[in-house]
């Protein structure tokens, strides 16, 4: 079982951000904090959730760390007798927000892993981001998350912005790996609705041979690519849980549940989710959902996708892309040779 939790307090909101986060809700803290204990107790009785069996807990947002670590201390207390031993506990953060004090105090309450909103290092590219923190803060935040004795550190880093050419990229890189962090997260810039950047009819790069580049340049750094957008010598059991097609609950406002063919949708907006944090909008999923979702997920990471998923169809068209060398076939499952073609593989086979 996998437990999200979504804070949706944010300093500022990025330009590129689509996400379910607030940057004039901070009055609501400490409510929102009580409900989504509320919530935790309601979902706990209906996942039939027993003791010791959530084996990761990622906090994410919004921005996890603009919400005090006191806060979190209920919370954790209802939680920990359903961790299990050993349970991967992450946190979202941001540079700007996350200080000593507040990466300490997630530490005693039992994160062990930190995943830092990086983007970049570099001044220009972070303005025009809309990021509110410099290269010093991401350095001196990962170095403190590391000081506090949190060992497994990832950051973001956004690549196709139309700033980047391989220099920027590089130095990008060449800081993140002179700082103790074992694993990246590397996000294509999109332009999504309702965002800055839409408003504003900006574009990506949509250079697909740097983003090539970017990549291959990760992985002869050691960091393997176990999903299009994830590259680690730690890989994040959560992530794994999403893409194995794990349940999973979802806590807080804009947070989604899965449980066998059901989603769960609580209230976005912070007053209703506060008022009622045991609302759900839920989604059917058919037995075609879930397929092609199991296909989608496994040809875009190390998952794979069990042979046995396929009608006769598509079970031709899986042979075609295994003659070309674009897929290949190992004990049932077949993997995906090149995640930046994963979309283009699943369509091509549902089609």
């Amino acid at each position: 079982m996998l437990l999200y939790i979504h804070i949706p307090f944010c300093d500022s909101k990025c330009h590129y951000c689509s996400f379910n986060s607030y940057v004039d809700k901070f009055d609501f803290r400490d409510s929102y904090a009580k409900a989504i204990i509320k919530q935790l107790k309601y979902e706990l009785r209906r996942y039939s959730v027993h003791k010791q069996s959530i084996e990761t807990i990622f906090i994410g947002g919004g921005t996890p760390s603009a919400m005090q670590a006191s806060l979190y201390q209920e919370l954790f207390e209802n939680i920990k007798p359903y961790i299990a031993k050993n349970a991967e506990i992450t946190t979202e953060a941001n540079p700007n927000s996350a200080n000593k004090s507040w990466l300490e105090q997630m530490k005693e309450l039992g994160v062990n892993r930190v995943s830092f909103g990086v983007q970049s290092f570099d001044k220009d590219k972070l303005k025009y981001l809309g990021r509110n923190h410099s290269e010093e803060d991401a350095k001196n935040a990962i170095k403190n998350a590391y000081k506090a004795g949190i060992k497994n550190i990832s950051l973001d880093l956004i690549h196709g912005c139309i700033l980047d050419n391989k220099k920027l990229l590089q130095n990008d890189l060449d800081i993140a790996f002179s700082l103790p962090i074992n694993h990246i997260s590397s996000y294509s810039l999109s332009i999504e609705k309702n965002t800055k950047f839409y408003i504003k009819k900006e574009k990506n790069n949509g250079n697909i041979e740097e983003e090539q580049w970017f990549y291959d340049q990760i992985i002869k750094k050691g960091f393997s690519q176990y999903e299009i957008s994830n590259f680690g010598k730690y890989r994040s059991i959560h992530n794994l849980g999403y893409w194995h097609y794990k349940d999973y609950i979802g806590i807080g406002a804009g947070a989604v549940g899965f449980l066998q063919n059901k989603r769960f949708y609580p209230h976005k907006n912070i007053e209703k989710y506060i008022k009622n944090p045991t609302f759900f909008d839920i989604e059917n999923l058919s037995e075609k959902d879930i397929k092609t979702e199991k296909v989608f997920l496994g040809m875009r990471s190390i998952v794979g996708v069990d042979i046995d998923i396929f009608d006769k169809n598509e079970l031709e068209k899986v042979k075609i892309l295994e003659k070309e060398g674009k897929i290949r076939h190992i004990n049932n499952i077949i993997f995906n040779n090149n995640y930046l073609l994963s979309d283009e593989i699943s369509l091509f086979i549902l089609s």
